[in-house]
């Protein structure tokens, strides 16, 4: 079958945003929103096809499109998407709208400048998970941190500056590090930058071994795993709410994605030998995330250090190595973005009453605010895995897979879970059922028709995700499988399969996938 397409349908999701940007300019300040609000609907309707169109039974990529850019070194106009990038390019284009509309009243100065961020942005994400040309990668994962650093350093809090800077120098060092990792690859893999053909590729274990840790260097500070976490609270705290949204739902899941995309294939013999610290770092980075959200008097620090938990869980399931862990950090991945971006939202809707993102400052909401409360309870409860709600699923199947790689590891990173219900059972009693602070009860106002309209569809997914799991684990089957099996499925040619990445002294794919239709129905 031939998945590359006559239509440019990523073209137009990536880079309709970017228009939308220019545009922002040139119409009145007022009107920049309505642009933003119109240009992000519209990128996220043009991305619902590719559910329909997206054909769940290869690991080939899908979409693709190919255009010489560069002809020495030869750097490729190269897009693609399967089973493993496709469920973070709907979320990411489902999630932009809402970052516009909270922002709607919240943000008063600069709002043309502002609203193009937000586009520019987007492009930037969407592009980090179609290139298919290291090039193109590196040119889509560095453009988005200008327009971060500007979100955060104009419209944050009273240490914006320092977040901002702090923010920009993590990542950046981490991109260094990325960009030699990409020129030893380029140079060693037949001197191209396609990312198929170097997944395709055999490279020395010496060699190995270093671009595995440049490789962490980037994508941990980006996830961010412990100890490179320092610079998230500090983010979430000064960043406006919709800053905080993409970096939570959005940005932590490109170091995540850059795992899956390139350590795992490219790395298997790596990948092996890291597997135990890497399981180590994850399970640290759980209970450690845990345990410091309980000790948070701020909100959305408390929501922050939640992030370094719930991304310790994913991965947790990518580096046990096989297809439950892998399927449900994939999974979490996706409700991570849905649960911590609505409970950002939540506290930006607050904080326009109440000026105070602080516990004490924002209790007793059961009764002036009762809608907002309940949407506020249903996304807190999903975040500590209700079943029912989309992080379960993700969870289980995580702790699923590490219980075949290690029940000890599964007992550890179950503590987690139980810190979980902690801290978010602790917010709730407070935020929700304590007694409403005398300072600001006049400023209770119940949810408006936009800030409904924001929370609801997210609210929706909360549980379709959480009751109806499989058409979402169906599509990223055929990927994650190739994936452990070391055969990445060709785009452009036939060509012999690697060595299979599942390490010997683990379950090999006949042990943990199922073998057949019932049994797969048993372990989902």
């Amino acid at each position: 079958m031939n998945h590359t397409t006559s239509f440019p349908w990523l073209t137009l999701i990536v880079f309709f945003p970017l228009l939308g940007a220019v545009l922002c300019f040139l119409v009145k300040a007022e009107s920049s929103r309505w642009v933003a609000l119109g240009v992000t609907v519209c990128t996220f309707l043009f991305s619902l096809p590719l559910w329909w169109l997206f054909d769940s039974s290869t690991a080939q990529m899908q979409f693709v499109e190919q255009a010489s850019w560069i002809s020495s070194p030869p750097v490729r106009y190269s897009l693609g998407m399967d089973g493993i990038s496709f469920p973070l390019v709907l979320m990411t284009t489902f999630l932009m709208p809402f970052c516009v509309t909270v922002s709607w009243t919240a943000i008063e100065k600069r709002v043309p400048l502002f609203m193009s961020m937000l586009l520019v942005m987007e492009t930037a994400m969407l592009g980090v998970f179609v290139a298919l040309d290291f090039v193109l990668f590196y040119v889509f994962w560095e453009a988005m941190l200008i327009p971060m650093y500007l979100l955060i350093g104009v419209w944050g809090g009273p240490n914006r500056l320092y977040a901002a800077i702090k923010f920009f120098l993590y990542t950046l060092a981490g991109s260094v590090l990325l960009l030699v990792a990409i020129l030893a690859l380029y140079f060693q893999g037949g001197q191209t930058f396609d990312i198929l053909e170097l997944s395709r590729g055999t490279y020395g274990a010496t060699l190995q071994m270093w671009l595995f840790l440049a490789f962490f260097a980037a994508f941990a500070v980006k996830v961010p795993m412990f100890p490179f976490h320092t610079w998230l609270p500090d983010a979430h705290v000064e960043a406006p709410t919709a800053g905080s949204v993409i970096l939570a739902s959005v940005l932590l899941k490109m170091g995540t994605y850059g795992f899956l995309r390139f350590t795992l294939p490219m790395l298997p013999d790596a990948t092996v030998a890291f597997t135990k610290p890497m399981i180590a770092l994850s399970i640290v980075a759980i209970i450690y995330g845990a345990y410091m959200a309980l000790a948070q008097a701020d909100i959305k620090k408390l929501i922050a250090y939640s992030s370094v938990s719930h991304m310790g869980f994913v991965t947790l399931g990518i580096f046990v190595l096989n297809i439950q862990g892998i399927e449900g950090a994939v999974m979490q991945m996706v409700n991570h973005g849905i649960t911590t971006g609505g409970l950002f939202l939540c506290v930006g809707i607050i904080y326009e009453r109440t000026h105070s993102r602080q516990i004490a400052d924002n209790t007793g909401l059961a009764g002036p605010m009762p809608r907002y409360a309940l949407f506020l309870m249903i996304f807190a409860l999903s975040s500590l895995g209700l079943p029912g709600t989309n992080s379960f699923v993700g969870e289980f199947l995580v702790l699923a897979g590490t219980f075949v790689w290690s029940q000890f590891a599964t007992a550890l990173a179950a503590l987690g879970v139980i810190l979980a219900a902690a801290y978010i059972l602790w917010l709730m009693q407070r935020v929700v059922f304590g007694t409403p602070a005398a300072a600001h009860r006049a400023h209770l106002l119940d949810l408006n028709a936009r800030e409904t309209a924001t929370l609801v569809p997210l609210i929706v997914l909360v549980f379709v995700l959480g009751i109806f799991p499989n058409p979402l684990l169906s599509r990223m089957h055929a990927s994650v499988t190739q994936l452990l099996n070391g055969q990445k499925a060709p785009a452009y040619a036939t060509v012999s399969p690697p060595t299979p990445l599942v390490p010997p002294a683990h379950a090999t794919m006949a042990a943990v996938q199922p073998t057949s239709s019932s049994e797969q129905a048993a372990t989902r």
